[in-house]
């Protein structure tokens, strides 16, 4: 087979680009999935009691960027949604991330105001400020208080079942995404769109892919099918590191780039809804970290409910699915000597992708990753 591009990954890194190059510049584009689906993690279908679920965890589409939105918004409806999560704190259930509301589920009124006008005071209205940057600053008193107690109820376990980690050992980027939000606003995200594809993210994909000169090839590494296929370039959307070792690379250093995996048990209830909203997290309790009820996500009436809980491990290659890179500085490190490598074959193969990057992307970030590279070329 001849073709203008091989691209390695069906997720949306590699089929926005394949969609972009495919429908833009005219030419032929193999992807090449090793699973037996499109979408990545974002994939989802109709379980045996006609439930839409993900298999890969909860995926709720938010963002900022208006070009990134009208640009899937070709390819799908959208269903207007507004994400809440719950936290189950002290045995009561809190909004989070931690904010005014939370406060006043969990302690006194007099003691929660008086909190309330401190944070206010020195930080502002509507304005999210980093866990621990309110724990370093504040030394004594009411503050020290909460910022101590959240860290400790909130963060500091939570952060040990999904990165086997202190909070500490982490990126700042990490500890960032955990603040206090000083608002009454109750929903986990606060971007301008939010939402979820109306059929479902596999039907976006399907779109997107829907090109004549795009050809899919599932169940197939590329290694299986590279000596068969004639190609100009290839973008690579997988592990950076696997790549190399693929090819024989040696290299001075022999360490892996660690990630972090997840598994999910799946239930379904007879009952209409499991719990008040999409997602619950036990920072404290159990071994899961969260359980998520997929009709509150998708507003799908059918019989029944499906929900799962998610368990944060160890990825071990062959076994699971690397989902996080680790975000630790010296991974970053290690990263960016096969970063050096790679730009070695720049004329040849592109990495682009939250594992090839080595980056934690939300998926609006994937998207715009792969649009900027599009623009690139």
């Amino acid at each position: 087979m001849k073709v203008d591009w091989l691209i390695v990954g069906a997720g949306f890194t590699g089929s926005v680009l394949a969609e972009r190059i495919a429908s833009q510049r005219g030419q032929k584009v193999l992807i090449v999935e090793q699973r037996d689906h499109i979408a990545g993690n974002a994939y989802d279908y109709y379980d045996e009691q006609g439930v839409l679920v993900h298999q890969y965890g909860p995926h709720i589409f938010h963002t900022n960027m208006k070009p990134v939105w009208d640009y899937l918004a070709q390819f799908t409806e959208w269903r207007s949604y507004y994400h809440h999560v719950l936290g189950i704190i002290d045995g009561k259930t809190v909004p989070v991330p931690f904010n005014l509301n939370s406060l006043y589920a969990l302690f006194p009124t007099y003691y929660a105001d008086k909190i309330a006008q401190q944070l206010v005071e020195k930080y502002g209205f509507n304005v999210k400020v980093p866990i621990l940057k309110i724990r370093e600053s504040a030394s004594s008193g009411d503050l020290k208080f909460l910022a101590d107690y959240i860290y400790e109820n909130v963060f500091h376990n939570y952060t040990l079942k999904q990165w086997n980690l202190k909070p500490e050992e982490l990126a700042a980027s990490v500890t960032a995404r955990v603040p206090i939000y000083i608002s009454r606003d109750d929903r986990y995200f606060q971007d301008a769109y939010q939402g979820l594809p109306q059929a479902g993210y596999t039907a976006l994909f399907q779109k997107l892919l829907n090109h004549p000169n795009i050809k899919l090839l599932l169940n197939t590494t590329y290694q299986e099918v590279i000596e068969e296929i004639q190609y100009q370039k290839m973008i690579f959307t997988g592990p950076i590191d696997q790549f190399f070792e693929d090819q024989g690379y040696i290299f001075p250093w022999s360490a892996e780039l660690p990630y972090r995996s997840l598994y999910f048990k799946f239930f379904h209830t007879e009952q209409e809804y499991k719990q008040p909203v999409g997602t619950i997290n036990y920072p404290n309790e159990y071994h899961y970290t969260r359980t998520t009820e997929y009709k509150h996500l998708t507003g799908q009436r059918v019989y029944g409910s499906t929900y799962i809980e998610e368990y944060p491990q160890a990825y071990k290659r062959g076994e699971n699915i690397p989902y996080y890179p680790i975000p630790k500085e010296e991974y970053r490190t290690l990263y960016k000597k096969y970063q050096v490598e790679a730009e070695k074959l720049k004329d040849r193969v592109l990495f682009a992708g939250r594992l090839a990057d080595y980056q934690y992307y939300n998926m609006d970030q994937a998207v715009a990753r792969a649009l900027n590279l599009f623009d690139q070329l």
